[in-house]
């Protein structure tokens, strides 16, 4: 069973022997497939859960839903392979993705975006040093360093 488990794979003979009516019961990091209005939804529903604490992982991925042996069949036969863009999303418990095609990137891009925006509001602002007290330090740092060369050398 760990197995199966490790690579998401539960036939319907397995949950009929564990008698479970659905795979999510057993894990529930399974990968869930949406439509994109849906996914970004359920996104957006991830980056407010985990505000106070955790994290949310996107991945995106050159993809056709066919496999390599289709693919090359439909490569001698002359038709396109139809690429699309295969978007999955994260925060440790539920995993969600979707299928984004060539015509509907535009559209999805745009939304995913301002989700992206709004929702990273939690992150940390980098310290920076202030420019001028940065290069006064790295002055006084040379002349330190000229002046003990020179009394080196005069010695």
């Amino acid at each position: 069973m760990n197995e199966h488990k490790k690579r998401g794979i539960l036939g319907l003979g397995l949950l009929q022997k564990l008698k479970l009516k659905r795979a999510s019961e057993i894990m529930p990091n399974f990968l869930v497939r949406l439509q994109p209005d849906p996914f970004l939804n359920e996104l957006t529903n991830m980056f407010e859960r985990t505000t106070e604490k955790g994290s949310v992982w996107v991945t995106l991925k050159h993809s056709s839903d066919k496999s390599k042996v289709q693919r090359n069949k439909m490569k001698t036969a002359g038709e396109k392979v139809e690429y699309r863009c295969l978007i999955r999303a994260t925060d440790g418990k539920k995993t969600i993705s979707t299928m984004v095609g060539a015509k509907d990137h535009q559209r999805f891009q745009s939304s995913y975006a301002t989700i992206l925006k709004a929702r990273m509001t939690a992150l940390k602002k980098r310290e920076r040093k202030d420019k001028r007290k940065a290069a006064d330090s790295d002055k006084k740092a040379d002349s330190k360093k000229r002046s003990s060369a020179a009394k080196k050398t005069s010695n």
